[in-house]
């Protein structure tokens, strides 16, 4: 069905109905098993016409009460799709290209980008579907166009197909007005029983259409007509009513590709909007479980998962995966884990990412940029296995957490090394809640992570009357904050996450787990405010008073540097102790330090 703009506004629709084959019926509240076989295109077009009338209406039959509620959520679209200066431009040089090389061809943008523009939202995703020739070869007329009227070339470049990297179809891309387009041919897939790479073939708008993830993005905008083009017929009603809803029968689109499965979830945490039912029991299934497991890429995996983090919804988006019991997929834990998993570790680990991201969404909670809200998710996300180690193959003990970043969602190395320094940081900061809140240095005598410390600022101490009282949890939060730098926020919140369940065990009812948040906004607020009070506002910044060769000439070192980083330590302990001391009263200290053990030696 082409639909022709305008279309209609805020328009709540009626549970529908499910129509289906006799062959396939089944009862309200109560599963029956069907054999998917994957899916060919002339079987494709034998469901367009058999299932024409269901798709025309969206599926809530399976479920029964369930269904029932979904359906209910009205989205606002626009009336018409608004171009920007800019992609009137890009349009008007794609459509010159046609008239120019006298092309009998249709251009369509697909999928994601229409979806946005009709929910009013801006993209700058534009990926052009060609009828009738593939990417490069539009790319070379395009080119040939633009030479015509002078105009150079940004950029370009042919994207080769490469399967074992799930990448199926060639890609030819251009930078037009700044901005990369996407150039691929409108297509349709084949897979066969036994492999996971499908036999791509140049198809119709409508197979192009129906071959895709959900039908939300299964929506084109055809620049020959201006006009919105609803293929499956369900598009526009499942965007209306904010229903996730694959094309075809869900668990053959998910054997097919189960990546898309993590995509459904994304979009469904980034929208708001309500998983179908038949999605989630085919999401759910064993035989997608392990599909998900065998056929994608953890480079694919872990892509998607950073993006659900990164979005607007990673709470919906992590529940979602804990419910469909694809936490463990996912996340994959390695089978020697010490201690082992607890069975509801995936509940568990949403419960901390709710309570994070409800802190951090707090106005006047500090300020979290993009990236340290990111890793912020994943440390609270991954805080039950902060003590949880494995064996590697020589036989050493390394964090699960690294082991999750490194082979399970194969994300950068730094990601790993901040959030396990976030978790060890955690614990520290643990220690020193109660004297941040009573503002004293009580019970910070015997701290197992601060023994060196300890003993250093007993050194200062020792007959100096004018030593601030507080200088003992200034030194020590200085070292901590010169080691997590931007990160301490995060690891205060994730302190005082910990320290809510304190006494409690992690292994009860999630339920249970109560975090109190008020009362840690205002706990945090507090501790916050004690730091400014401290002057440790970007401690890590403040240069030390004094440098590496002047400690070597003040203690007569001739080489070595372990001995070279105990003066360090000792001297930064010194420099946080007295916070207006000067270079020359911290090398009169040293000297005189240095007097006295020459003495005693």
């Amino acid at each position: 069905m082409r639909l022709s703009l305008p279309i209609n506004t805020i328009i709540t629709l009626p549970t529908p109905i499910l129509l289906i084959p006799p062959s396939l019926h089944r009862k309200p509240n109560r599963f029956s098993t069907v054999a998917f076989r994957r899916v060919s295109p002339s079987l494709c077009r034998c469901w367009f016409s058999t299932l024409k009338a269901a798709m025309t209406t969206t599926t809530t039959a399976v479920g029964g009460e369930e269904n029932q509620k979904q359906s209910k959520l009205s989205v606002e679209l626009k009336e018409k799709i608004d171009l920007t200066e800019k992609e009137r431009k890009i349009f008007d040089r794609l459509l010159g290209t046609l008239r120019f090389c006298d092309l009998d061809t249709q251009l369509r943008v697909a999928g994601g980008w229409v979806r946005d523009k009709l929910l009013g939202r801006d993209s700058d995703d534009i990926d052009i579907a060609i009828d009738n020739m593939s990417g490069s070869e539009f790319l070379d007329k395009l080119k040939e166009y633009l030479s015509s009227r002078d105009e150079k070339v940004q950029g370009d470049t042919v994207i080769e197909r490469n399967p074992d990297q799930s990448k199926h179809l060639e890609t030819a891309k251009m930078r037009i007005y700044d901005q990369w387009i996407d150039f691929v041919n409108l297509r349709c897939e084949e897979y066969t029983e036994n492999s996971r790479i499908p036999t791509m073939k140049f198809g119709t708008a409508k197979e192009d259409a129906y071959r895709r993830d959900l039908t939300i993005n299964s929506l084109f905008y055809n620049l020959n007509t201006g006009s919105v083009e609803d293929l499956t017929e369900r598009g526009i009603d499942d965007l209306k009513s904010g229903r996730i809803v694959t094309p075809l029968p869900a668990k053959a689109t998910f054997l097919d590709d189960p990546l898309r499965v993590l995509r459904a979830i994304r979009f469904g945490a980034r929208f708001g909007f309500t998983l179908d039912n038949e999605l989630k029991q085919a999401a759910s299934s064993e035989e997608v479980r392990v599909a998900l497991g065998e056929k994608i890429s953890r480079e694919r995996i872990g892509n998607e998962i950073d993006l659900m983090i990164s979005g607007n919804g990673p709470v919906s988006a992590v529940t979602h995966l804990s419910d469909l019991k694809l936490f463990g997929v996912v996340f994959a834990l390695p089978s020697s884990s010490e201690p082992a998993p607890l069975e509801n570790c995936g509940s568990l680990c949403q419960a901390y990412l709710e309570a994070m991201w409800s802190l951090i969404q707090t106005p006047g909670l500090g300020k979290f940029s993009g990236e340290v809200r990111r890793l912020a998710l994943y440390a609270a996300l991954f805080l039950p296995f902060r003590k949880t180690v494995y064996k590697d193959n020589k036989g050493k003990l390394i964090p699960v957490v690294n082991h999750i970043f490194k082979f399970s969602l194969k994300r950068k190395t730094s990601d790993a090394e901040t959030v396990i320094n976030i978790h060890r940081t955690t614990e520290k900061f643990l220690s020193l809640i109660a004297s941040f809140r009573l503002k004293n240095d009580v019970q910070l005598d015997k701290l197992d992570w601060a023994t060196n410390i300890l003993e250093h600022w007993k050194s200062i101490s020792l007959g100096d009357p004018e030593l601030p009282a507080t200088s003992k949890i200034r030194v020590l939060t200085g070292f901590l904050l010169r080691d997590i730098k931007d990160f301490w926020r995060v690891a205060l919140l994730t302190s005082l996450l910990l320290s809510t369940v304190d006494g409690m065990k992690e292994d009860q009812e999630i339920g249970h787990l109560d975090f109190q948040l008020d009362k840690l906004r205002e706990i945090y607020q507090t501790i916050e405010e004690t730091i400014h009070e401290l002057g440790l506002d970007n401690i890590w910044d403040v240069k030390p008073l004094v440098n590496g060769r002047e400690i070597m000439q003040i203690a007569e070192l001739s080489g070595g540097s372990s001995l070279i980083r105990e003066w360090q330590q000792k001297l930064l302990t010194w420099q946080l102790a007295y916070p207006n001391g000067s270079a020359e009263e911290c090398k009169d200290w040293m000297r005189e330090i240095q007097a006295k053990r020459q003495r005693t030696e």
